[in-house]
């Protein structure tokens, strides 16, 4: 009996707009109390807040284990209930902790982590960050190609533009964040002009002549097509390549969840005939691609010499 009225008040709508509205006042709780002055006038309200928001998560998590019945570790086997679970726990855990004054701000940052919340309580949030996560391996690859990119055009530019412009090229690792800098077209062009015309004709005040005691030398073609070339590369290639792969998890994320919502469609209104269309749909979408395949294959083999 409990169980069923724990699972019937997990899934109605008014329970999860009250939790949604719960989350939006924990974010403004813990972003009043970044005001001391503010927070010291206001401390009993704060903490009072702070304490009715804790039991209201609690309270959440334990409806929505009861409403799991007699099989209440199904309730971690979603990643974000055990996301949910984590961040009421580190609360809960928050005045038993003696860890010392250096972990106390370590340990607040869990009231914050109660505005990620948010992307628990609103799907298409879900839906996002489930594209960002399938997309890590496609990514990994794609910062391999973009490190090996930092790393040639970083050692070039120490060896053409070290003794010019130490303050950006002057080692490797100085080299590869300066060139951070310049794919994200922050102030790139005035990196560039330092190497085009030398340093002591543009970029450098008499204090950094001084400083650094660069060895100005301008090199207005060759500068002009590293950094150039550079960018076009880095930001246009490349970081095209990040978008391309999370559009494509973007479109596998939206295909799994409308799979998921047709199932739950029906499961409750069930309807044979539309049903049976919508399998068939899918069946010919299926033929149609192998089709393509077939075909592709094909032209090959009569392409191919004999």
């Amino acid at each position: 009996m409990i169980c069923s009225r724990c699972s019937v008040l997990a899934q109605s709508s008014l329970f999860n707009r009250f939790i949604l509205v719960t989350i939006l006042l924990a974010g403004v709780v813990v972003g009043a109390q970044t005001y001391p002055h503010f927070a010291q006038q206001n401390a009993a309200i704060l903490g009072f807040l702070d304490r009715a928001i804790l039991f209201i998560f609690t309270i959440e998590a334990l409806i929505k284990i009861l409403a799991e019945g007699n099989r209440p570790f199904h309730y971690f086997k979603n990643p974000w209930n055990v996301f949910d679970f984590a961040i009421v726990a580190a609360c809960l855990l928050e005045p038993f902790l003696h860890m010392g004054g250096a972990f106390l701000p370590v340990l607040r940052l869990a009231r914050i982590l109660r505005v990620l919340r948010l992307i628990t309580a609103i799907p298409k949030l879900q839906l996002l960050v489930s594209c960002l996560l399938k997309s890590l391996p496609s990514m990994f690859y794609v910062s391999i190609l973009l490190f090996l990119l930092f790393y040639v055009y970083g050692v070039m530019a120490v060896f053409l533009f070290g003794e010019n412009d130490p303050v950006h090229f002057r080692n490797l690792q100085t080299s590869v964040l300066s060139l951070f800098r310049v794919v994200t077209l922050e102030d790139w062009t005035d990196v560039m002009y330092i190497n085009m015309y030398g340093s002591d004709s543009y970029g450098y005040s008499m204090d950094d002549l001084t400083r650094w005691n660069p060895v100005s030398s301008a090199s207005p073609l060759g500068a002009a097509l590293f950094f150039v070339s550079f960018v076009l590369i880095g930001t246009m290639i490349v970081l095209n390549l990040v978008i391309g792969v999370i559009m494509n998890s973007m479109d596998e994320s939206n295909a799994e969840m409308s799979i998921k919502q047709e199932i739950e469609r029906r499961k409750n209104n069930p309807e044979p005939v539309r049903d049976s269309l919508h399998d068939l749909q899918g069946r010919m979408e299926q033929l149609s691609s192998e089709i393509k395949v077939i075909k592709k294959m094909i032209e090959e083999n009569n392409r191919a010499p004999r």
